[in-house]
């Protein structure tokens, strides 16, 4: 497994770590491929009874690596290469345990999205959470936004997605976006001893209430993935798009005409 993501164990729970804190945890593609390697991993591990997803460094994660936007396998097409990440991204509601994810510094974009697909967040007093895709001319397309509206509603699910503005960690705790702030040098020990709290439960109680509330929440979050991917390929091949990336390439502002 590539050192950028790092399964320890603790008792029955496992924590993986997101490890490239020089660049806040920004996923590349072999980065990407790890963490769900990880989590299928996991997966199949009888004695593992939770799963705490954590950052190392000062950022839970920034999202996508720039460095590697718009980069795609031979022949691959934007299409497929979204419905890549879609399968993938399945896990974080099937897999067979709760997800606690603990989030601190920047938490940004698709980083932000998968989070919300997991079961529980606990926050970093310093966590700042946004989606930035609308400044990029592009749209979240990893089934964060449906997660968002059936947590906090359609304002503040628009407010984010239609501004890219920063939600900060009170503000997310208001909202239900999280259901604990604490302070940073806490995240991790309270993290854990959420896990470890839940991993005493009966593992079928917990298997029953996860499954209770998956098919309350997942079947808008598919419908929503699939209306995303056709939308965001839509988008990569618009005039707009391209308007954009010339625009930045020339240090202008971009003239948008809507197609």
């Amino acid at each position: 497994m590539s050192d950028t993501v790092r399964v320890t164990h603790d008792g029955p729970v496992a924590i993986v770590s997101l490890n490239r804190p020089e660049r806040h945890n920004a996923f590349t593609d072999e980065m990407d491929g790890a963490f769900f390697d990880a989590l299928d991993a996991l997966a199949l591990r009888d004695d593992v009874r939770v799963v705490v997803w954590r950052g190392e460094g000062k950022s839970f994660s920034s999202g996508r690596d720039t460095k590697e936007l718009g980069i795609r396998t031979k022949g691959e097409s934007d299409l497929e290469y979204i419905e890549a990440g879609h399968r993938r991204t399945r896990i974080l509601w099937e897999m067979p345990v709760p997800i606690v994810v603990a989030l601190k510094g920047w938490v940004i974009g698709g980083s932000f999205e998968r989070a919300l697909l997991c079961d529980l967040r606990i926050a970093a007093d310093d966590a700042r959470m946004t989606l930035p895709e609308i400044t990029h001319g592009v749209i979240p397309d990893s089934g964060g936004t449906a997660r968002l509206f059936q947590i906090a509603g359609h304002g503040l699910a628009a407010d984010l997605a239609l501004t890219g503005r920063v939600l900060s960690a009170p503000e997310a705790l208001a909202h239900g976006v999280v259901s604990r702030v604490v302070r940073a040098e806490e995240l991790d020990d309270a993290a854990l001893q959420l896990a470890h709290e839940i991993a005493t439960r009966s593992p079928l109680a917990v298997k029953f209430n996860r499954e209770v509330l998956r098919n309350l929440a997942v079947p808008p979050v598919e419908r929503s993935m699939h209306e995303e991917k056709l939308a965001q390929t839509a988008i990569f091949a618009s005039e707009d798009y391209a308007e954009l990336k010339a625009a930045r390439a020339e240090g202008r502002e971009p003239k948008f005409r809507g197609r």
